[in-house]
């Protein structure tokens, strides 16, 4: 069964001058795929906007408002992490739209997993406001489009993005259709997802954080993976997975400080599939989030492609520099487990 991808070139024309979010992270994707021969074994898909209605489930009406005049009269900041250029808005549609049709031919079975390779990125973005380099929430878009459109009763959003997604957080805290899994450093950027964050309502337990401390990597995320995200996904029994797909917890990565190597990414998504087998037949559709390093992002990727295609990993698995000190996880998993009863 293929794997699939999403593109479209008015994803380089979101404008962001010398921003780390900038055209150049989608540039160096694609040389890295095709000069991998990857490129020519994917189904590419050309991204359609999104659904007005789908759009408008996750973001207020006064919001989409503000942001597609904002790019109508040239552009500006939403905040100071956030700026807007002239076609924004109309790559932001796409951007949504693009993880819709990535997640639709996962669930209808045309493809065996699939990554919207999009930006601008979404995790962060709230029902009112974008922030956080983050427009529209593509992620959270796709899941609710999942649940109130295609009949899924359980998705699960699994975020490994070095940033907690408080705006997906945010949409399904009291919403026991979707459980939202983050695995992110803390305390950083945005100072949401700490570990007692698990939900209100109807949604109560279907929130999981992992707050962890600088210097994690490629050992600490599998053990995180293994004790935590597998035990919840058993017990919650997802009919669909949708990753936010961030890179930015690479240890060559200049806005974070985690450890992570790109095949140390290319396993996490191999355990995903593994974790997802008895539930999702494997099935895993990806948004791109974060990562800000072109070198280490690229790679990546390549290596995020070579686990949906089933794939031995690159041997990178363990090269990150090592530090002279590694945090101990213990404290931190212990308290995850006490809140969710693991």
């Amino acid at each position: 069964m293929d794997v699939v991808a999403a593109y479209d070139d008015i994803f380089l024309e979101h404008e962001t001058g010398s921003h780390p979010e900038r055209p150049q992270r989608l540039l160096a994707i694609k040389r890295a795929l095709s000069a991998t021969g990857l490129e020519r074994r994917l189904r590419w898909l050309t991204p359609a906007p999104a659904p007005s209605d789908a759009i408008r489930a996750v973001h207020s009406a006064q919001y989409l408002d503000y942001l597609e005049w904002m790019c109508l009269r040239g552009g500006g900041n939403l905040d100071l992490d956030t700026p807007v250029g002239p076609r924004s808005y109309e790559a932001a549609l796409l951007a949504a739209g693009a993880t819709i049709q990535v997640m639709v031919e996962v669930l209808e079975g045309r493809a065996s997993a699939g990554f919207a390779l999009v930006r601008p990125p979404g995790h962060h973005a709230r029902r009112d406001r974008g922030m956080g380099f983050c427009l529209l929430n593509n992620v959270a878009i796709a899941a609710r489009y999942a649940v109130d459109r295609l009949g899924i009763r359980r998705a699960m959003i699994v975020d490994f993005d070095v940033h907690h997604g408080n705006g997906i957080q945010e949409a399904f805290y009291a919403d026991e259709r979707v459980f939202y899994f983050s695995v992110h450093q803390s305390p950083f950027y945005p100072g949401s997802g700490t570990y007692d964050e698990i939900g209100e309502g109807p949604g109560l337990v279907y929130n999981a954080n992992v707050p962890l401390p600088a210097g994690v990597g490629n050992e600490g995320y599998e053990r995180v993976f293994r004790e935590i995200l597998y035990p919840l996904m058993r017990r919650f029994s997802p009919q669909a997975i949708l990753v936010c797909a961030g890179y930015d917890a690479h240890w060559a990565d200049p806005l974070a400080n985690m450890q992570v190597s790109s095949g140390g990414f290319g396993r996490l998504v191999a355990m995903l599939k593994e974790y997802a087998e008895p539930y999702c037949q494997g099935h895993l559709a990806l948004a791109l989030e974060g990562g800000y390093d072109l070198d280490g992002l690229s790679r990546s990727v390549v290596e995020t492609f070579h686990a949906l295609l089933g794939e031995s990993i690159g041997d990178d698995v363990y090269l990150a520099p090592k530090l002279s000190w590694q945090p101990d996880l213990e404290p931190f998993l212990a308290k995850v487990r006490g809140m969710h009863d693991l």
